[in-house]
């Protein structure tokens, strides 16, 4: 016993468990797990001690077995994100390859801001058994293990030497993961004789904790100037990002725009805040943007930029915001956001935030000419989707027209998925999101291989919407597995995989900069035979159903069968590796050779030349 309390005799990974499956949140009125599970991949470094824990709390906190460690990674920061980090899942794996194969999805958890908790196993703190099986050995330094990897790409990183340290280590973990500002991966790595040794800890440590999103206020002197700027401009812009979701402030961020006459535009991890065809909505913006929202950004002299990092897909690599006088106003819950590139900070949640600057501004609104303006745009940039999106006859399909296809066969609730390649750039432009998280995009990361495992994360955060990935052959050859999962789970999905036939966005890319198609494409690759690749047949081998087809007409169709099923299916679809969509988008830096023997490269570098001078440095 203990001065406060009784204590009970656990190994750390019961512990740990244990404290993990009594924490809760508030949704909706209704208290609930804060875990919606524990993704899992035994070996020898987690499964004698981790295992047995997990086993015993199967019915309080259940434990999902997947088929590759990244990607059930994935599928939980996907559950983080459609859940605009309310609630979150834990993942564990073994030493060695298993915990390395996390490290890829802990920069992406870094980069999109997003929480996850990374359990992997770690060496014996003893180290009576050294090395053991997969342990990395640093000649010079003795702490180091292969989980040391995780060191960059964690927001809080710690390693579990002894059984007690758990009693600090934990609260820690779980106020980074809920924290709105510090949000990020957190790593335990977990010593793997330590998962199994037995401490008497307080009963206190176990009793339920409900957390729940902090909302920060503004600071006054920031909330005036920020007002001051505003109220100045003439002709002034809102970029919206995915902090205005992770704060649920997609109907307040609609009330401020319409009050006040702001025109949106929409960041990947922004997209869907406000319906597609809501009259101040002008669409995407930057590199993959609108030609209504980047023709507005470059003449905009104040940009309000709410929860976005502003990334150069975004400000088109700081060319985008063209305005002589331009002047940016950071509301984001991150200080290290708001004060970039001398922007005025309004550090606040997002909600907070916009609320209490609409409240300063009261009466205020922009010059009837500017929301004129960007009616006019919005009406050009609506014909151009249309025209980009429109069903052909061609023998193979852009992906535009694909998307189109998925379009007209999708219902508001439903949930797009995808990640890295050319889709995305073309989803941003020209997917029609009416409902918000309605549109599901990896792109801070830009990583090949989210999409399934992503699409999965999203469905068990809400069954009740059907999701539709949207994949190309590249990413599907490096990571499919969860397709299997999938079914093992129940969680159906419908996969529309566009076959191009190798890396078409890449290869466009390499072609635009003055390079010839080479290691892109699969015809232009070194190689003794083309590989003729049966993506229905594999799907099929993984427990989908799954169809080939020939027409968009038939894709249309497809994805109604699908719809009606009731398990995962997949569509294939044979595509067009070389259009894209012309109109919008913006100039991206792409660094081009200065010295080539190919004539085109140095054409492509002339014109890079001139595309730097409207970069602008320092502001």
């Amino acid at each position: 016993m203990n001065a406060t309390g009784g204590t009970v005799r656990l190994t750390m990974a019961q512990a740990l468990v244990r404290y993990l499956a009594a924490q809760t949140t508030v949704i909706d009125g209704e208290e609930t797990p804060l875990f919606g599970g524990v993704w899992a991949i035994f070996g020898h470094g987690n499964v004698a001690g981790m295992g047995e824990a997990l086993w015993h709390a199967r019915d309080r906190l259940p434990t999902y077995r997947a088929h590759n460690e990244q990607a059930m990674a994935h599928a939980a920061i996907a559950y983080a994100k459609a859940s605009r980090r309310r609630r979150m899942m834990a993942c564990t794996s073994s030493i060695g390859p298993g915990a390395t194969n996390m490290v890829t999805a802990a920069a992406l958890a870094h980069v999109n801001r997003l929480p996850v908790l990374l359990l992997p196993g770690d060496v014996f703190a003893s180290r009576r058994p050294d090395p053991v099986l997969q342990q990395v050995e640093d000649f010079g330094d003795g702490t180091v293990s292969a989980n040391d990897c995780f060191r960059p790409v964690s927001a809080y990183f710690d390693r579990i030497t002894r059984p007690e340290q758990i009693l600090t280590a934990l609260p820690r973990a779980l106020s980074v993961l809920t924290d709105p500002a510090a949000c990020g991966p957190v790593t335990l790595a977990l010593c793997q004789d330590v998962q199994a040794e037995a401490f008497d800890y307080p009963e206190r440590f176990f009793e339920p904790r409900e957390w729940t999103p902090r909302r920060p206020s503004p600071d006054m002197r920031e909330l005036d100037l920020a007002a001051g700027l505003l109220t100045d401009a003439k002709t002034p812009l809102i970029v919206a990002g995915g902090g205005v979701h992770y704060a649920e402030a997609t109907a307040t961020l609609r009330a401020f725009a319409e009050r006040h006459g702001v025109p949106v535009a929409e960041t990947q991890a922004g997209k869907s805040a406000l319906p597609h065809d809501h009259p101040l909505n002008l669409g995407s913006v930057g590199v993959t943007g609108s030609s209504a929202a980047n023709a507005m950004a470059e003449k905009a002299d104040l940009v309000l930029a709410v929860g976005t990092r502003l990334q150069d897909f975004t400000t088109g690599s700081w060319s985008l915001f063209g305005h002589p006088d331009r002047r940016i106003v950071a509301l984001n819950v991150q200080p290290f956001d708001a004060g970039k590139r001398h922007a005025q900070p309004l550090v606040a949640d997002a909600g907070v935030g916009l609320e209490m600057l609409s409240a300063v501004l009261a009466d205020w609104r922009a010059p009837a000419a500017w929301t004129e303006k960007a009616a006019s745009e919005i009406k050009g940039w609506t014909r151009a989707v249309t025209a980009a999106t429109a069903a052909t006859n061609a023998a193979l399909p852009s992906d535009a027209q694909v998307i189109g296809a998925v379009q007209r066969a999708s219902l508001p609730d439903d949930v797009v998925v995808c990640a890295a390649g050319g889709l995305p750039g073309e989803l941003h432009k020209l997917w029609r999101a009416e409902r918000p998280g309605g549109y599901h995009l990896e792109y801070g990361y830009s990583c090949m291989g989210y999409e399934i495992a992503g699409g999965l994360g999203v469905k068990m955060a809400d069954p009740s919407r059907e999701v539709i990935v949207m994949v190309g052959d590249g990413s599907y050859l490096m990571m499919n597995s969860e397709i299997a999962t999938s079914i093992l789970l129940d969680r159906k999905l419908i996969i529309v995989l566009l076959d191009n036939r190798g890396f078409g966005c890449i290869n466009r890319l390499q072609r635009a900069t003055g390079g010839e198609s080479f290691n892109n494409l699969l015809e232009h690759t070194l190689h003794e035979a083309l590989p003729e690749v049966d993506f229905r047949a594999h799907a099929e081998s993984l427990g989908a159903r799954a169809e080939k087809v020939s027409s968009l007409a038939d894709l249309e169709a497809s994805i109604g069968r699908a719809r009606d099923a009731e398990k995962t299916s997949v569509i294939v679809i044979d595509t067009d590796p070389m259009p894209t969509t012309e109109a919008g988008g913006h100039w991206w830096d792409v660094a081009v050779p200065e010295v080539s023997d190919r004539a085109e490269v140095r054409a492509a570098r002339k014109d890079y030349d001139q595309a730097l001078t409207r970069q602008r440095l320092g502001d």
